[in-house]
C-alpha cells in the first residue's frame, strides 16, 4: 500500500504517519516551507503544492493507493494577512493534486481535509450542525476550504476520482503550534511556570463554545473514512460536544 500524505510534517500529519506506520504500508509525505530533517527510513520530501510540475512528478513517482490531503494554510489569522498565498495554496494546490491523481493515479482513494469554519459563526440552537447545514464563509481560510470542497465534488462527479471529504472541527493535542487557542494558552502557562512571563494569561473572547477533538482521535477518523467512507460524501469530524473557552481556561488540566 503506497500512502501519500501532503503536509506530512505538520501537526496532524505527524500523528497520522505514526498511526499508519506498518510493514504493509509505504508512507510518502510532503513538507513545506521547511526542508524536512527526517531519518533515511522516512520518505519525506520538500514540496510546494502550488507547483503543478513538482506535484505531478511526485504523484507519478509514488502512484499512491491512498492520499491524505492535509497541506494547507490553516490559521484563520494568517489567512487574512496572507490572502493570496492562502488562495494559491488551498485552492490551486488542491487543483494540482487532483490533476496529478487524474493523470497518474486514477484509482487512488483520497481524503480531502476541509474545515467546520465553512459553517461560519452561529448562535447555538440546541441542535448539532449536520453536513447539510448552510455554508457561511466568514474568512479567507473558510472560503478556500469551501472552494476546494467544490473542486472535490467536481472531480468526483465529472472525473470519477474517489474523494471523501472530512470536514474537521477544531482539534488539539501535544505538539500543536501556539497559533491555536489551546496550545497558545498552554504555551503561556509553561512560560509562567518557568518564570519567563508575568503570571497573566492573555485570552480573547472566552464565552465562545467550540467542539474540540483530540488529534489522535482525528487521525483515527481519517483512516476510518479512507477505509469505509462513501465516495463524494462529506463527513463532519468532531466529538459532538461543545466546550466553552472559559471552561478550558479555568481548568489547566484540559490544556495538557
Amino acid at each position: 500500500m503506497n500512502i501519500f500524505i501532503t503536509g506530512a510534517t505538520g501537526f496532524v500529519g505527524c500523528y497520522l504517519r505514526k498511526f499508519l506506520k506498518s510493514p504493509e504500508h509505504r508512507i510518502w509525505g510532503s513538507a513545506y516551507p521547511d526542508v524536512p530533517e527526517v531519518s533515511s527510513e522516512d520518505q519525506i520530501f520538500y514540496l510546494d503544492i502550488r507547483s503543478e510540475k513538482d506535484v505531478f512528478r511526485r504523484v507519478r513517482e509514488i502512484k499512491p493507493d491512498w492520499v491524505f490531503h492535509l497541506a494547507a494554510i490553516s490559521n484563520v489569522r494568517h489567512s487574512w494577512i496572507r490572502r493570496k498565498e492562502t488562495l494559491e495554496t488551498n485552492i490551486i494546490g488542491t487543483l494540482n493534486l487532483f490533476e496529478g491523481i487524474r493523470e497518474f493515479s486514477q484509482d487512488a482513494r483520497v481524503i480531502f481535509v476541509s474545515s467546520s469554519d465553512i459553517y461560519g459563526t452561529r448562535s447555538f440552537s440546541g441542535d448539532p450542525l449536520t453536513e447539510t447545514e448552510e455554508v457561511l464563509t466568514m474568512n479567507p481560510y473558510a472560503y478556500t476550504k469551501w472552494s476546494a470542497e467544490l473542486l472535490s465534488e467536481f472531480y468526483t462527479r465529472v472525473e470519477n476520482l474517489d474523494i471523501v471529504i472530512a470536514r474537521s472541527f477544531p482539534h488539539t493535542g501535544p505538539g500543536q503550534s501556539a497559533d491555536f487557542v489551546c496550545s497558545d494558552w498552554a504555551y503561556q502557562i509553561a512560560r509562567i511556570e518557568k518564570g519567563l512571563s508575568d503570571p497573566v494569561i492573555k485570552v480573547g473572547n472566552v464565552s465562545i463554545e467550540r467542539d474540540f477533538t483530540d488529534v489522535r482521535d482525528v487521525v483515527r477518523a481519517y483512516v476510518l473514512l479512507i477505509e469505509k467512507g462513501k465516495t463524494g460524501e462529506v463527513y463532519n469530524v468532531c466529538s459532538g460536544r461543545s466546550y466553552s473557552l472559559e471552561s478550558i481556561a479555568s481548568n489547566r488540566s484540559q490544556l495538557t
